[in-house]
């Protein structure tokens, strides 16, 4: 096998996705996904510093990346329009490349240290939202208020996707009417 191995990133997602399935999140250590792989312990920690990363990985990308949406929106929308476009852009993107979303929330919400993750994940999204809402002239708490709220439709349309409700556009628009729905005292 050569040193590098460009497909042993993949492969370590699998095992540790199979693994986690099959015995929970917290009965599996790196050795055992690294052998269910056919890797070794170190070739493991060359892609990720440690078993929760393997859900992670690449999560790092996602607050800039939403900065940047929510900058590059049309002017004229306001500031809740702006952060939900970014969050529909960058979910949609995130969408035709994720594989086994279904599965990675099923093992995050079985674990308290995996949930505390995901929301210091959302917080950071949060965080990078509100900073580019004011940097398109929203004052402190129209934008902290709109990176909130539309953080709660991004995770709503995620958990709709992830159920199967259909694609990911169609999951960020009913989670946006349901929205409004509240909002207007209907639901």
């Amino acid at each position: 096998m050569a040193r590098w191995d460009p497909g042993a990133p993949a492969r370590l997602r699998q095992a540790a996705l199979e693994l986690f399935g099959e015995r929970g999140y917290d009965a599996v250590t790196v050795a055992e996904i690294a052998e269910r792989a056919g890797l070794t312990r170190r070739t493991f920690h060359r892609y990720f510093p440690d078993k929760r990363e393997i859900l992670f990985a690449g999560s790092e990308r996602l607050p800039p990346a939403v900065a940047d949406a929510v900058l590059a929106a049309d002017v004229g929308l306001t500031p809740l329009q702006a952060a939900l476009s970014a969050l529909r852009k960058i979910g949609t993107e995130a969408s035709a490349v994720v594989a086994d979303s279904g599965r990675r929330r099923t093992i995050i919400q079985s674990s308290a240290e995996l949930l505390e993750r995901e929301r210091s994940k959302s917080a950071e999204v949060i965080t990078a939202l509100r900073g580019a809402l004011e940097r398109r002239g929203a004052g402190p708490a129209e934008a902290r208020l709109a990176a909130r709220v539309a953080s709660i439709v991004s995770e709503e349309a995620f958990g709709r996707w992830t159920d199967g409700d259909g694609p990911f556009p169609a999951c960020f628009d009913a989670a946006e009417v349901a929205l409004r729905a509240v909002l207007a005292g209907g639901a």
